[in-house]
């Protein structure tokens, strides 16, 4: 039976911060695959004045874990299309892959607001919910079944990143450097 962690994000943009979430869960619960999932569009920030396009946030997603063992991208909600519901992307990757062990990774931040996400009850019989810790969020736990992951504590944020990006700072260590490279080729974050 396959073992597959689902680590969904917008990923605007993708940082070291994802990135090592992602290799230390794999490593640790020993999960055949990491896919992260790039929401096509997430409803929780939908009131967000500049959301980069889909494609691009895969784009990138993709440039930084072309050269990870056990760490792929994802369009499953992006070729859906319309909102994206984790419950939603759950079910239908059930659907597709019937007997597979599905993990859901969260930050804490997001672990502990679960019970607002549409139909929440759902997702945690779906699959069996990680939580690693995030600065600022260190101990907020989910108010459903899960289990905690030690990740290192990198106080990054994708919402920080972008702020240096339009402040002009550069973002080199911040960003891996294929999908770094992506976002000067493309002129994101200007």
């Amino acid at each position: 039976m396959s073992r597959i962690g689902i680590f969904g994000g917008t990923f605007d943009p993708v940082h070291v911060g994802h990135i090592a979430v992602a290799v230390r869960v794999q490593a640790a619960l020993q999960l055949d695959r990491v896919e992260l999932m790039v929401a096509n569009e997430p409803w929780q920030k939908l009131d967000r004045p500049r959301l980069s396009p889909a494609q691009d946030r895969l784009a990138m997603v993709e440039a930084a874990v072309e050269d990870i063992d056990g760490v792929v991208a994802s369009s499953v909600e992006i070729d859906r299309g319309g909102l994206t519901y984790t419950v939603d992307t759950l079910k239908a990757y059930r659907g597709d892959n019937p007997g597979v062990s599905l993990f859901l990774i969260l930050g804490s931040d997001a672990a502990a607001s679960i019970d607002t996400w549409h139909r929440y009850e759902e997702i945690a019989e779906m699959a069996e919910i990680v939580v690693v810790d995030r600065p600022g969020a260190m101990g907020q736990r989910p108010p459903v079944a899960h289990q905690v992951v030690d990740c290192p504590l990198l106080d990054l944020s994708s919402t920080q990143v972008r702020q240096w990006a339009d402040a002009g700072q550069p973002l080199d260590g911040l960003i891996p450097p294929a999908a770094l490279s992506y976002i000067r080729q493309e002129g994101l974050y200007e």
